[in-house]
């Protein structure tokens, strides 16, 4: 008798314990972090979106591609590099290609690749920068390097009747140096250097 009453306290400790829990780590702490989150970091904690005449038009820290719905560029924007995330910089699916740089299926996507970016640009395809054939480790990198983004200067010029000079000058004026100075590569956020475009051409 005493055992089974013993039994019945254990239960109803277990039981109490695990709804305190449940309340206090599965719902306190996420409403308590979030709450942090929104009150110092605000934009940081919606994912940076980024705002054009009062909408929405992307993320400051989420690539985007600048395709038509069958996955072709649209030769008037400035393209970003390549994405393996779920069908192209999808935050849900972040992830690299993981495969090794032997692996006959990147050898054969980067020639591809090569080839494609040659034939918009109208360059020789030995002319094509690397991240212009390979994905970033993410997949949703909305960066891409000054040369990758001068290289298609003379498309963009020639499709929206503008002067390569000024499209230079965008490119230099939307450039970011190495974090801290001197951590990694200067890069170009495509998104940023699109809507300059977007008010160049007005």
């Amino acid at each position: 008798m005493s055992s089974s009453r013993s039994t019945v306290r254990q239960l109803g400790t277990a039981v109490r314990a695990l709804v305190v829990l449940t309340l206090v780590l599965g719902v306190g702490y996420p409403l308590a972090i979030t709450g942090v989150g929104r009150l110092a970091l605000d934009d940081r904690a919606d994912g940076q979106p980024v705002t054009l005449d009062g909408r929405t038009v992307g993320s400051a820290i989420i690539g985007q591609g600048f395709t038509d719905a069958e996955g072709a560029a649209l030769p008037e924007w400035f393209q970003s590099r390549p994405s393996a995330a779920g069908d192209g910089y999808d935050g849900g699916a972040s992830s690299g290609s993981n495969l090794g740089p032997e692996n006959p299926d990147l050898v054969a996507a980067i020639e591809d690749r090569r080839a494609a970016v040659a034939d918009l640009e109208g360059v020789d395809p030995a002319a094509v920068p690397a991240d212009a054939l390979t994905t970033s480790g993410s997949g949703l990198d909305p960066h891409i390097s000054p040369g990758y983004a001068l290289l298609q200067v003379p498309r963009i010029a020639a499709e929206r009747g503008l002067d390569e000079a000024d499209l230079e000058a965008l490119v230099d004026a939307t450039t970011q140096g190495p974090d801290l100075g001197y951590l990694g590569e200067p890069t170009v956020d495509v998104l940023q250097l699109n809507i300059a475009l977007a008010a160049l051409d007005t």
